[in-house]
């Protein structure tokens, strides 16, 4: 494989791009198109690897200027330089080709010292360009993994103080999230959506923050507490809710209006029994009534330095028996029906975070380093963190992932999870929705597959899926890097990438493939198209019995003559009409242009009885006009596989229809007596 930079140059002048090769070949490995659209396919295939494009302006299918705008549909123009290369040096052309955003323009005749240079810095430009760019993919994947990092961290501050294992703000964030998905299910009554589903949770996790103002000793008290104490620990509401109150220029974000009713509230109870305010039934907002179930759920569930942990069926049994307080008694059926679901997905969480040592010792350092202030400060630096990530998140509109493979996990950011219609969050993606829905099952086995064979040297991976993203099939481009440990060997751990909607450029290229491959006249394919699929065909591993067929409409020029052009292009659309109606749709058929067709059909058996169904079919007429075709059959059995000479043995019989005495309108099988006929014809 060559080590060369590649370099595209696309021009329908076979001659210019000779040119342009001779002078750049020792230096750049070149790649050629003949037009746009060959040029976007190319692009496609080489996006990563393409240094530079070379564009002529005016060019058949798609121009210098389409190209340009396709190259920005795709964002291709942000990291290749486009160079123009036209004879045209009109200011108007200069202008276009620059706002559409060329970095050069290079006028024919080509100087190759001019050339050269120009094409070198420009190389050069955009190779720092690259460079900048992958440098701030690279700071953005390390900024999420960092929020994610600070989230885990805060987890454990809070959790450190009170003596426990650090999960239980991970499990309030799981168990909030299974029971608004489950009250979204059964009720319209709080208009509650992804959205605030996403930040009900993200804010859960600043539930408990005010127990940072408990003494130690009252917090992590073994027995029970005095009436004194228990009015110091239920000060913990208040003062959470006051630490949010007071971060500067944040009151107004909905994460901390939302964590603010939760810090507050999350203690008061259905019936008006809770504190600090005694609010009663939808008094309390429904993000502080979930936390509050999530909250006496785990905490059941969990050991305390004053009691064993109960078991899950225990725990709901006693939560449903009103023995923890009063809940509001649809959130009652929400975690009686998530209850299995909600023993399997905390047994998870534990299993995949409890031993991760690296945050336990970040914590332990932070809280000896600082002292009181620290906390606040943390909590002030997350909420900047979470929404800079945010914010990037919702501008780039790309569904941005993290993939752990063991336990296997998706973390999705909250844009994309919302734009999916997905938890952030996806335990076992392949047997989730995410894995047998979202992608097909196969494609994503596919995809992890492809991520878990690459290696800590080449860690890239880019494929393209059919999604189906809320009921609509989409095209996505998906791009991750896989994430590998530093022993010796790495041992692969996971992924971070992004998924990108591309549907509508992928459409747009079936579109422009699609009208370059078909005859505008008839919507049969163009002699082109047609050879490509036939050449194609002969030289795959399964080739079976095959007729070639040449044909053109004898007289056809009268046509033209008597009743004008317009006429004859309805005569040969009906031509193309009929030829659709009496073919298979495996069968390949096209205009040649003018007045002739070609056809290419498989079989079984015999096919003389098929050639003269669609003989008869074809002659007749169109209005008053008289159809007439000679058409000569050439037959292959796998033995001979050149389209050209299949093309010659065709055209060799219906030459021999046309001219020799059995007159027109008739059709001929090519055989060996027919060898020597010239048609004239240059092949």
């Amino acid at each position: 494989m060559s080590d060369k930079k590649k370099i595209l140059i696309v021009d329908d002048s076979e001659m210019n791009r000779a040119l342009l090769t001779d002078m750049l070949e020792d230096d750049y490995e070149i790649l050629e198109a003949e037009n746009g659209l060959e040029a976007t396919q190319i692009l496609h295939a080489h996006e990563l690897d393409i240094c530079i494009v070379l564009l002529d302006i005016v060019m058949p299918v798609m121009d210098g200027f389409e190209t340009l705008a396709m190259m920005n549909k795709k964002g291709w123009i942000k990291s290749i330089p486009v160079i123009m290369i036209s004879a045209e040096t009109a200011s108007t052309y200069m202008d276009r080709a620059y706002g559409l955003g060329a970095v050069d323009y290079i006028s024919r005749p080509f100087d190759e010292r001019t050339v050269r240079h120009r094409v070198d810095s420009n190389v050069i430009l955009g190779e720092k360009q690259r460079e900048l760019s992958s440098r701030l993919t690279e700071q953005i994947y390390e900024k999420e993994k960092d929020n994610r990092l600070m989230i885990e961290i805060l987890s454990h501050i809070v959790e450190f103080r009170n003596g426990e294992s650090g999960l239980h703000v991970l499990h309030v964030h799981a168990i909030t999230e299974f029971l608004l998905k489950e009250l979204r299910k059964k009720t319209d009554k709080y208009s509650i959506n992804q959205k605030d589903i996403s930040l009900i949770c993200n804010a859960s996790a600043l539930h408990d923050v005010g127990k940072i103002s408990i003494p130690s000793e009252v917090l992590n008290k073994p027995g029970r507490l005095t009436p004194e104490e228990f009015e110091q620990m239920k000060l913990h509401t208040v003062e959470g809710a006051k630490m949010l109150k007071d971060i500067p220029m944040r009151a107004d974000e909905p994460l901390i209006k939302i964590a603010y009713q939760i810090c507050r509230w999350h203690h008061e109870r259905y019936d008006g029994r809770g504190y600090p305010d005694g609010l009663k039934g939808e008094e309390i907002p429904i993000a502080a009534q979930v936390v509050a179930l999530a909250d006496v759920y785990d905490a059941l569930t969990s050991k305390r330095v004053y009691k064993p942990a109960f078991p899950p069926e225990k725990a709901v049994e006693m939560i449903l028996n009103g023995e923890c307080g009063a809940f509001n008694p649809l959130l009652l059926e929400c975690l009686k029906d998530s209850a299995d679901t909600l023993k399997h997905e905390l047994t998870v969480i534990s299993l995949g975070n409890a031993a991760d040592k690296e945050i336990q010792s970040t914590v332990a350092h932070t809280l000896k380093t600082d002292g009181a202030d620290v906390s606040n400060r943390t909590i002030r630096l997350l909420e900047h963190e979470r929404m800079k990530s945010k914010i990037l998140s919702d501008l780039s509109r790309e569904i941005m992932f993290e993939y752990n493979c063991s336990p296997e996990i998706i973390t999705l950011s909250e844009w994309g999870a919302d734009y999916l219609g997905m938890p952030v969050t996806i335990v076992n993606p392949a047997e989730d929705a995410f894995g047998t829905e979202v992608f097909k099952p196969k494609d994503f086995a596919r995809l992890l597959e492809k991520m878990k064979n690459t290696s800590a040297e080449n860690p890239g991976v880019m494929e393209k899926y059919m999604l189906n993203i809320k009921g609509e099939k989409t095209w996505c481009k998906v791009i991750a890097k896989t994430m590998w440990s530093d022993t010796e060997p790495p041992e692969y751990e996971g992924a971070i990438g992004k998924i990108v909607d591309i549907n509508d450029e992928t459409e747009e290229m079936k579109s422009l493939e699609l009208k370059a491959n078909l005859d505008a006249a008839t919507g049969l394919l163009n002699h082109a198209a047609a050879k490509e699929r036939i050449t194609k065909y002969l030289e795959g591993a399964n080739v079976g019995k095959y007729a070639f067929v040449f044909f053109d409409l004898d007289d056809f020029k009268q046509a033209n003559d008597v009743y004008g052009h317009k006429f004859g292009d309805e005569v040969l659309a009906h031509v193309a009409k009929t030829i659709k109606k009496n073919t298979r749709s495996s069968d390949i058929s096209a205009r040649m242009g003018g007045d002739e067709f070609i056809i290419f059909m498989c079989y079984r058996g015999t096919i003389e009885g098929q050639i003269k169904r669609i003989f008869n079919a074809l002659t007749g007429y169109y209005k008053e006009f008289p159809i007439k075709v000679s058409m000569g059959v050439a037959l292959g059995d796998g033995s001979l596989r050149d389209y050209e000479t299949l093309f010659e043995m065709a055209d060799k019989a219906a030459y021999h229809i046309k001219h020799n005495h059995k007159g027109k309108n008739s059709y001929c099988f090519y055989d060996d007596s027919l060898a020597d006929i010239n048609t004239g014809r240059n092949t």
